[in-house]
């Protein structure tokens, strides 16, 4: 099973860099997995991070991107409840790149 060293631990990670323990997960974690993929996380990746870690607790389940979407609209406002918005900040796999960095499951099919 692939690693990753985070303070002094190794954390393991699926095939494609995603937490197997989601309990592992803080935010100086996911800035890392960020970094790593060319990513300075800011306040607006962080928003939409933590409404995917309130949504896969409560529903034990990632959103699907058009639930995400709505929510973020719902929550933010409508400028950042769009699919642009969405794409800007995570551009390519948007939604597997915001669960990797949120600590949670690969996606199978996120629409």
């Amino acid at each position: 099973m692939p690693t990753i060293e985070f303070e002094g631990k190794q954390i393991e990670v699926d095939c494609s860099g995603h937490l197997l323990n989601p309990g592992a997960w803080n935010e100086t974690l996911a800035a890392i997995l960020a970094k790593q993929d060319g990513i300075e996380l800011t306040d607006d990746h962080l928003e939409i991070i933590y409404f995917l870690r309130e949504y896969y607790e409560k529903y034990h389940t990632v959103p699907l991107f058009k639930v995400i979407v709505r929510e973020l609209g719902n929550m933010l406002g409508a400028d950042k409840g769009t699919t642009m918005y969405f794409f800007q900040l995570y551009t390519k796999n948007p939604v597997q790149r915001a669960c990797k960095y949120a600590g949670l499951p690969r996606v199978v099919d996120s629409w």
